[in-house]
């Protein structure tokens, strides 16, 4: 285990009633509030109602920024930054899933930068000061509402970066499981994918003596694994969507990740996916990740049958080492297409001939990935198996 400082100021406020709360922890940081919220299903589902209601009892004078994309675009990342100046915004709102909170976070950064927020993104400039912001969850899936972390996507230019900054941690962020009962099934699945690949991200390290961190990951995944069928079977079903929105928190806030260091390879050759076809996060990790494990097997194939064992209840019996890493890795495959995930490039409409482009995107920073070093031949590989 290295040693490791560990430190999270988000107040977490979980359970069903809890946004009446906005009425305790907003006015802490001020009377001008930017909104900020995605597509309109908050106004569907009478979230953006009773948000406004809450707002307007404290006060609270409100400003919108609506139409925040599922990958967030750093356009919409330079209105809520423009917006924040025009109005001397105080405070920061965010309420959506994590798409909506990363795009949230860009801009406290850059409402506070006197150049570009894009180097800030592309971490040619580390942030100096940030608005702060709070957090509506709406979808169980990134963890961004108890992390310093956000992805934005530079579309005119087809790049995609995850960046972070501690300045960004929400300052308190209000889950209640009742706002995602609305959640389709599709964008269900998606969260699903994404929380276990999170903690697949941190489970495949070269760190010794992490017993403890091990067995959360594991406990994590089986819950989600035992959670999920369940769910999209019953998407109406308040203690499963319960269960998954606490597992998406606890899968990326630090927990996992004490002591050790984590790959995160598959989410960069995602990114890079994303950026030029605009893809479900979700869906492109579930084509990803299992093609990911096939390529790096022999990196560590121990580790690889301890998931199998432990987490896919694999029978080892009789079987190499090899064969038992093997069958965890299908049992993946295989679980994630029950749950209705893609599971092929083709499946968006991908081929061959966007492989040279995307390796181009991932490889932009060099060489990546703790858990296997990858070059570009073998994003190369990894796409070519996606396919």
């Amino acid at each position: 285990m290295q040693s490791f400082e560990y430190q999270n100021p988000t107040k977490l406020i979980f359970g069903q009633g809890q946004l009446v709360k906005l009425k305790e922890e907003v006015p802490t940081y001020g009377k001008k509030v930017l909104l900020v919220y995605g597509g309109g299903s908050i106004k569907r589902n009478g979230i953006y109602d009773q948000v406004i209601k809450y707002l307007e009892e404290i006060g609270a004078y409100v400003v919108e920024l609506a139409g925040v994309e599922p990958n967030p675009r750093l356009t919409t990342v330079y209105k809520g930054i423009e917006l924040c100046r025009k109005e001397n915004i105080d405070f920061l709102l965010a309420v959506g899933g994590g798409s909506v909170i990363d795009c949230t976070k860009a801009i406290a950064v850059g409402a506070k930068y006197n150049g570009d927020v894009w180097d800030i993104i592309t971490k040619k400039v580390q942030a100096t000061d940030a608005l702060p912001l709070g957090t509506v969850l709406t979808l169980a899936a990134t963890g961004s509402e108890m992390n310093g972390g956000s992805v934005i996507t530079n579309w005119e230019t087809k790049e995609k970066y995850g960046w972070g900054s501690p300045l960004v941690m929400p300052k308190f962020s209000i889950l209640d499981p009742a706002h995602t009962m609305t959640v389709p099934k599709e964008h269900t699945v998606y969260g699903i994918v994404d929380i276990m690949s999170h903690v697949f991200e941190q489970y495949f390290h070269h760190d010794k003596n992490a017993p403890v961190q091990d067995r959360f990951c594991e406990s994590i995944l089986r819950t989600v694994i035992e959670t999920a069928p369940k769910l999209i079977l019953d998407l109406q079903n308040y203690a499963y969507r319960e269960t998954i929105m606490y597992c998406g928190t606890m899968a990326l806030n630090g927990l996992l990740s004490m002591g050790i260091r984590g790959d995160w390879a598959t989410h960069n050759i995602e990114h890079a996916v994303s950026a030029v076809y605009d893809i479900p996060h979700g869906g492109g990790l579930a084509i990803l990740f299992p093609n990911w494990m096939k390529y790096c097997l022999d990196e560590n194939v121990d580790r690889f049958k301890q998931l199998s064992v432990r987490v896919f209840d694999i029978d080892p019996n009789g079987k190499s080492d090899r064969q038992v890493a093997e069958e965890g890795i299908q049992a993946l495959r295989d679980f994630w297409t029950s749950l209705g995930a893609p599971s092929r490039l083709a499946d968006y409409d991908i081929d061959e001939s966007g492989i040279e482009l995307m390796a181009d995107k991932a490889m932009a920073n060099g060489e990546f990935g703790r858990f296997k070093k990858l070059n570009r031949e073998d994003v190369v590989g990894i796409y070519r198996m996606s396919l």
